[in-house]
């Protein structure tokens, strides 16, 4: 009795276990990205050909290896000045604006100080100094001169001769001390000042006074900023006006540190920015971070860009490419085969005649409408390349009617 009853026990579980519908025993959310049996799509021949599907197969090329990252375009700091002023003082007028070009040695502004005048008091009291010292040797010239006349005449001591000629020596050092002092407060205000001493202002001739010391751009470049204007009191500490040459620019680049041991200085790089996506630059490394940024754990890697042309700008996001020298073999295929389902990029592969399978795949550089595969996909296999969005189409119906 007991056997006939665990028989009948078990022949309920059996017909119980083939009654039960598949996929219930799991329950959860559904996966991104279905199961192989789910990714396949059939298409017949004269589908394929009424879609106009062409059929491609991944094939390998050898690239430069290179290194990617990103930065920010600055300005050359070697080519950039910053223009203070000199002394203390007032600004009486300013000549450019920020985006002006300007050239070497042109007035940037002009400015008022009381070491002008106090410079140019110590110059006229240097020049008069000269003056009375050179009477003065006048003088001790024709002393000597006549105690000379006396002494070949036996009228006059050899000693009278010899204190005439020790005065005229003594006189002469006195003049070149002189002339050294006017030289001395001359260059004061001619280099430091800028004031020419010889020169008067004209009547009417605005911001040409005398007194007001000009502003000089001490190169030829692009105005960036001008942080005074007329009627602002400065100090030598205070800067006036940044200057940059635009020709040259620096980028910035962060690169992570997985990557430190293969960068040197002079290796070529290429940068692209947004405003000219299809236009490399070409810059060299000029010089690599001494330590690493401690949130991002990347370097910073400073790039020489020359800009002849001035298309780019300073904090012009960008990013690079740094050739290493070597090459890499990695699967390439036609970017327009890549489709993208639910947030993934994936490619079509030819299962056999009739059906294709949907393969996530990670994706890399770009090269001639060509683009690197990082995984997913082996050399020699099949995808659809002209047509892949039909495909993309017939799958996404198929997973909407069985949902």
């Amino acid at each position: 009795m007991k056997r006939l009853t665990l028989s009948l026990v078990l022949a309920v579980c059996m017909a119980c276990s083939k009654g039960k519908p598949p996929g219930t025993a799991r329950q959860g959310p559904e996966p991104p990205m279905k199961q192989a049996s789910s990714n396949l799509i059939t298409l017949d021949a004269a589908a394929q050909k009424s879609s106009k599907i062409e059929i491609g197969q991944v094939t390998v090329r050898s690239l430069p290896q290179i290194v990617r990252s990103t930065g920010r375009i600055t300005t050359d700091e070697d080519r950039t000045w910053r223009v203070g002023a000199i002394t203390d003082g007032r600004v009486m007028a300013i000549r450019v604006n920020p985006g002006d070009h300007v050239e070497q040695w042109q007035v940037l502004a002009f400015m008022h100080s009381h070491d002008v005048h106090e410079s140019r008091a110590q110059y006229l009291k240097a020049v008069g100094e000269l003056a009375r010292q050179r009477a003065s040797e006048s003088y001790a010239l024709r002393g000597r001169d006549r105690a000379r006349r006396l002494y070949e005449l036996k009228a006059g001591s050899l000693e009278q001769l010899e204190h005439a000629e020790n005065v005229l020596r003594n006189a002469a050092t006195e003049v070149t001390t002189a002339q050294v002092e006017v030289e001395r407060t001359r260059t004061h205000l001619v280099e430091f000042l800028g004031i020419d001493p010889d020169k008067k202002a004209k009547p009417g001739d605005e911001g040409e006074e005398e007194d007001w010391i000009p502003v000089k751009a001490p190169a030829a470049g692009t105005i960036l900023t001008r942080s005074v204007s007329s009627g602002t009191v400065v100090t030598p500490a205070n800067d006036l006006i940044i200057l940059t040459d635009l020709s040259s620019l620096w980028v910035i680049a962060e690169v992570n540190e997985e990557h430190l041991s293969k960068l040197r200085a002079g290796m070529p790089v290429r940068v692209f920015v947004q405003a000219y996506p299809d236009r490399p630059f070409y810059g060299k490394i000029a010089k690599l971070g001494e330590s690493l940024d401690a949130a991002t754990r990347t370097l910073k890697v400073r790039v020489a860009l020359a800009n002849k042309d001035g298309l780019l700008k300073p904090e012009m996001y960008a990013a690079t490419e740094i050739e290493l020298g070597g090459s890499q073999a990695a699967p390439f295929i036609p970017q327009e085969a890549i489709q993208e389902v639910r947030g993934q990029n994936v490619v079509f592969v030819r299962r056999d005649s009739g059906s294709f399978e949907v393969r996530p795949v990670g994706v890399g550089r770009l090269s001639n409408g060509s683009v690197e595969i990082s995984r997913g996909l082996r050399e020699g296999e099949q995808i659809a390349i002209t047509g892949s969005f039909i495909l993309k189409s017939e799958f996404l119906k198929t997973s909407l009617a069985e949902q």
